[in-house]
């Protein structure tokens, strides 16, 4: 594993945000999300996430999860995911979010 620089971590944004909307994204190769997140004074963003498995669309809404919003737009089928959704695979692939014990406010940075 490549050791980092803490400069080289200061560069990741990761933010928490609250889940507002959960859609189906049926153009997606793999089962999957399309999620509007409320990252306070970032805004709301969207990104798809491969995680039908384990969560339904209902348990998701007002939810907060870890997202990293510094990456490039990146077109997925006919929608644009605008922030990476974190979590890890399970024994089976699926992924599991990363998650926050306690509420904390809308677009607060991972330190």
């Amino acid at each position: 594993m490549e050791q980092i620089q803490w400069s080289d971590f200061e560069k990741v944004e990761l933010r928490a945000g609250t889940v507002l909307e959960v859609l189906d994204f049926p153009k997606a190769r793999k089962p999957a999300y399309q999620l509007k997140v409320d990252f306070g004074e970032l805004g709301t963003k969207w990104s798809s996430a491969q995680i039908t498995k384990h969560y339904t669309k209902t348990e998701l809404i007002g939810r907060q999860i870890i997202g990293v919003v510094n990456f490039p737009v990146k077109q997925i089928a006919n929608f644009r995911s605008e922030f990476l959704v974190t979590g890890f695979a399970d024994a089976q692939g699926e992924i599991i979010l990363a998650s926050i014990e306690r509420r904390v406010p809308n677009g607060s940075a991972l330190i």
